[in-house]
């Protein structure tokens, strides 16, 4: 019987001193702003994380898709903003095939690189060949450049692992910390030119191949940071793709599978609101019929808030929450359907034309950017590329607004020309650091990201830290965030 009583009295005792963990009861209400990549995605990671008793309303004064979006020519759909994925972006490839969708058919394009007055690299239907006259121009820089890009995406690969296994991070650095060490934050610091140059890459290789990358990619130069300039190498790697019937359908049937409702207005505001324990959130939305307010748990921002980007106004937040700096870059694209001009890059006789695809190298000689025969997001099995001679639907990235002129000197004619102005991307020279991702206690900010790399996939690896983030510590779970040596905490915890 002593022994009995031993027993019970250690049991009392253990339960004396071992806190009774009580999980928090899951929020109510969230709400995300902006529909695009991020949105969407943000949307259902969040429902996976917190479950399908959460009410999740997504606010989005456009479009849905956001910079993912196409144009009509002609009765079918082209793309006009976000148009290639890569083959280990493995959330987008989750989420085509969470949703039925189908990657489109690929259509081969020839490549070349024009200076301003003559081509100095053109793609021939032989690889070899191909592959020749690049080691004959660029010698072993190309290996070099190769390898870093790898070297990077190895290291970057890691964040799939981390998060499968529910690990957060709080900022935009502790997550490249945490996956590259300080090389990666030095990456955001420092020019991709000049990181280049260290590795012994030749300055003709920069200035032509590179260059004419980030220009196509980026609609800058190789000033920008070498991490954005890694990804934008990535982005012209071999087995791109995009998804059949356009890249956008992503958003849209995402928000759909996860029972989003999508609030057609614009938001103009977010404050504090007390509501006994917790503080909500009040969302003002206005729009030309009416306007009103929200009252969310948690919101998740999923649109730029970068000066000319954002009319939303916060307040009754501390510390409150402050303009950004940096500025986004405006990306001119025309949608052209018409008769190249290939006269001007050196080919009087356009049926001898066999290029889909011109980049460019940094010419004051030159007003646009890259120039390629699209097309449409609906490839069928019969579809065939347009012939030199035809009129094709042309994309043409450019700085500015193509004048008359230079229209008629890149097309020989044309029947249509549709203009979008994107705020793009972030001008990644304008502005030091990068911005929060956490606001105030459960408001968060997914577009941060871009600051250090932008792209759908980077915005998609957001959205599901966010809703880790965001679960972790709704429910104080913190040894899910910010955790050193990922590496061997995931080994010893299998």
């Amino acid at each position: 019987m002593a022994g009995a009583a031993a027993l019970t009295l250690t049991l009392l005792i253990s339960f004396a001193v071992t806190p009774c963990h009580q999980e928090e009861a899951p929020p109510k209400r969230i709400a995300i702003i902006g529909a695009g990549i991020g949105g969407s995605s943000a949307a259902y990671f969040l429902r996976r994380e917190f479950g399908h008793n959460v009410k999740i309303d997504v606010y989005e004064k456009g479009t849905v898709g956001g910079r993912l979006a196409t144009v009509t020519v002609n009765g079918q759909q082209y793309e006009i903003g976000g148009s290639v994925i890569h083959p280990l972006n493995l959330h987008m490839q989750e989420f085509v095939q969470h949703l039925g969708l189908r990657h489109r058919r690929g259509v081969p394009e020839k490549v070349a690189l024009f200076n301003g007055e003559q081509f100095v690299f053109e793609e021939t239907d032989w690889y070899l060949q191909d592959l020749f006259k690049m080691w004959w121009r660029y010698g072993f820089g190309l290996l070099r450049l190769q390898m870093w890009v790898e070297e990077i995406l190895e290291k970057f690969m890691r964040i799939y692992k981390y998060q499968s296994h529910g690990y957060a991070f709080s900022t935009v650095e502790e997550m490249l910390q945490a996956l590259g060490g300080e090389r990666f934050i030095n990456m955001t610091q420092r020019s991709v030119a000049e990181t280049l140059q260290e590795l012994g890459i030749s300055q003709r290789l920069i200035d032509e191949v590179v260059t004419a990358i980030m220009r196509a990619n980026y609609g800058q130069s190789v000033t920008i940071p070498a991490f954005v300039g890694a990804v934008s190498v990535a982005g012209v790697q071999a087995g791109l793709w995009a998804v059949e019937g356009g890249n956008k359908l992503v958003c849209s049937q995402l928000l759909d599978s996860v029972k989003a409702d999508i609030v057609h207005t614009t938001v103009t505001s977010i404050s504090l609101h007390p509501s006994g324990d917790k503080a909500l959130y009040q969302v003002k939305y206005e729009n030309e019929d009416e306007g009103g307010y929200n009252f969310y748990d948690i919101v998740v921002i999923a649109t730029p808030l970068h000066q000319e980007t954002t009319n939303i106004t916060f307040s009754d937040l501390t510390p409150p929450v402050t303009e950004f700096p940096g500025r986004y870059q405006h990306l001119i694209v025309s949608i052209v359907h018409g008769y190249l001009n290939s006269s001007y890059f050196g080919f009087p006789d356009p049926k001898l034309f066999p290029f889909a695809a011109i980049v460019t190298t940094d010419s004051p000689k030159l007003f646009m950017f890259s120039t390629a025969s699209i097309s449409p997001v609906n490839v069928t099995s019969n579809y065939r590329r347009k012939q030199p001679q035809e009129a094709a639907v042309w994309k043409v990235f450019s700085p500015s607004p193509l004048t008359k002129e230079q229209l008629k000197t890149l097309f020989r004619s044309y029947y249509s020309v549709q203009v979008t102005d994107w705020l793009a991307y972030p001008q990644y020279t304008s502005a030091k650091g990068i911005p929060p991702i956490i606001l105030h206690d459960n408001l968060y900010y997914l577009n941060g990201i871009e600051w250090t790399a932008s792209s759908m996939e980077m915005i998609a690896i957001a959205a599901k830290n966010i809703a880790l983030l965001g679960y972790n510590r709704w429910h104080q779970q913190l040894d899910k965030i910010d955790q050193k040596d990922l590496e061997h905490k995931i080994k010893t915890e299998l």
